[in-house]
């Protein structure tokens, strides 16, 4: 394992984030936009955002219909834009987000299983972007529901913040 760990933090091509000396491992050989692994150093304070889910993205839509709160792709970057918002009241911005955890529920429209692309799409908004290059350690699962039946995403992030 410890070889293993050598081999991809000597691989990895390394960015530095803009709140702290933290080192992102992109992994080896691939572009996909996420960290393989995110390492913290001890001066780092852990900033743990709740659960994000969609705002309605058509208002003219009926008052608490699918349709109000928009496809995959449109829930994820409501989501994401309200955690960029949340971070920014709490002086961080997305370049500071380490590690994501994203729910999917499977999307009636594709045979209940979750809309990864629609995703991606979102995702792409936020992360890995000329402008925001730093990329978070994520994980996507497939959840039964949310909350609220009609929402298809929910995220979590955590971010980290210099130590005053």
């Amino acid at each position: 394992m410890r070889g293993i760990l050598t081999f991809v933090c000597l691989a990895a091509l390394l960015s530095v984030s803009n709140a702290a000396d933290v080192i992102r491992y992109k992994t080896p050989g691939s572009n996909f936009p996420i960290a393989s692994a995110i390492e913290i150093p001890s001066d780092v304070t852990l900033v743990n955002l709740s659960g994000v889910v969609p705002s309605v993205v058509n208002p003219n839509a009926t008052k608490g219909s699918a349709e109000a709160y928009g496809n995959t792709e449109q829930q994820t970057t409501s989501s994401l834009a309200g955690i960029e918002e949340t971070l920014k009241s709490l002086g961080l911005e997305m370049g500071d987000v380490i590690k994501m955890q994203v729910f999917l529920v499977g999307d009636p429209k594709l045979s209940g299983k979750m809309d990864f692309d629609g995703f991606m799409k979102g995702y792409r908004k936020f992360f890995g972007t000329k402008e925001q290059p730093n990329l978070p350690t994520r994980s996507v699962v497939q959840v039964a529901g949310l909350a609220n039946p009609v929402w298809l995403v929910e995220i979590e992030v955590t971010a980290i913040r210099k130590s005053r």
